[in-house]
């Protein structure tokens, strides 16, 4: 596959991503890219992203082995009745937004049932556009498939090997149970977490007292927040009906547990902690979920003058390099004063080796 040539509608953190990482294991690769702002396409030309890059889609896209529609969910669609007459026999046409059953039943519409294979890769961040995207996005993250059923299996295998050669882990669902499984793992978390932040916000004292003693658990459940607001809202718009049965499941939990508040009900409160614990456990984190996982650090520091770039220095001299850094002002959830993320595991384990020779007190998060 060296002779790969591979298209992009739209270029933000998941295609760019996506490219990254195609250039890197596929050198040879030719990538084309259509995006409707030019300050991305110049970006993705000077980082040599993509090779080529036009205002339009053109003729030029009938020589991709996979084309990757990478503009917000209800945009792609619209995108179908101009790709249509372009794609070669062979193509591999799919998408890589968060919710499946809109663009299945647009291309449904398009009659591109012998092509098209639904992509849901399962990472992300708070923060977006190509500027923020990375190789390692995709790394050890579940990579959603969901075929349409005209598709060839030898075509599904084929796009599996790719992903799978991206290190990313292809998973195959119908795109049915695709959109009720993401509504409850990722959708309903987003509304959640965008509530409760909201919550707070109008709760809060003339003071700001919430506000700046929110740390620890407060922040870990509400980063979500932090995600694009027209991106949510079309996951909203486009997997509606199933985000509806969740978070009407999800209201009646809540209902029964403020009547255990309501009724001092100390066993079903202790089982209602017990139990999501449990859970919650079982749950393997070498995988990424909507967003990457977190290595992080925390340590114990004298405050003084110079004692984080002294931190820094071992760190920079040593080749490993600093996601974010900052002294932890609320220490009710961490053990140690001062908390440190890296971008990938290996530097968070080569960092905890080196520091504790420096006898420096590191507790790792789990």
């Amino acid at each position: 596959m060296s002779d790969l040539t591979v298209g992009f509608i739209g270029l933000g953190l998941i295609g760019g991503s996506i490219a990254r990482a195609i250039k890197y294991y596929y050198p040879n690769a030719r990538i084309l890219a259509h995006t409707r702002s030019s300050r991305t396409m110049d970006f993705a030309k000077k980082e040599q992203i993509i090779d080529e890059g036009y205002p339009a889609i053109t003729d030029a896209f009938h020589d991709c082995d996979y084309l990757f529609l990478c503009a917000p969910v209800e945009t792609n669609a619209s995108y179908l009745p101009t790709i249509a007459p372009i794609l070669k026999d062979g193509c591999i046409l799919t998408d890589v937004g968060s919710t499946k059953g809109d663009i299945h039943q647009k291309v449904q519409e398009a009659r591109l049932t012998h092509c098209f294979i639904g992509g849901h890769p399962m990472a992300g961040s708070e923060k977006t556009g190509i500027e923020n995207s990375k190789r390692i996005l995709l790394e050890n993250a579940y990579y959603i498939l969901t075929p349409e059923k005209d598709v060839p299996t030898e075509q599904v295998e084929r796009f599996r090997k790719l992903v799978r050669s991206l290190k990313a882990l292809p998973l195959v669902l119908s795109y049915e149970e695709h959109d009720y499984s993401t509504a409850a793992v990722s959708h309903l978390p987003h509304i959640i977490a965008s509530s409760l932040v909201n919550l707070v916000h109008d709760s809060d004292t003339e003071k700001k007292t919430m506000k700046t003693i929110a740390a620890g658990g407060f922040k870990d459940i509400t980063r979500i927040a932090s995600s694009s607001p027209e991106m949510w809202e079309q996951i909203c718009a486009t997997n509606r009906d199933n985000i509806l049965k969740v978070l009407d499941a999800y209201l009646g939990s809540l209902s029964s547990i403020r009547q255990f508040l309501a009724d001092g009900d100390h066993d079903a409160i202790y089982r209602l902690f017990e139990e999501s614990r449990d859970y919650r456990n079982s749950i393997s984190d070498t995988a990424k979920g909507p967003l990457p996982k977190s290595y992080s650090i925390y340590c114990d520091m004298v405050d003084e003058a110079g004692g984080i770039a002294a931190l820094a220095t071992i760190l920079a001299t040593n080749g490993i390099s600093i996601k974010n850094i900052g002294i932890v002002h609320n220490r009710e959830f961490e053990e140690a004063v001062l908390h440190v993320e890296f971008y990938e595991e290996d530097a968070m384990r080569r960092a905890v080796s080196l520091l504790r020779r420096y006898r420096y007190v590191i507790y790792e998060r789990n």
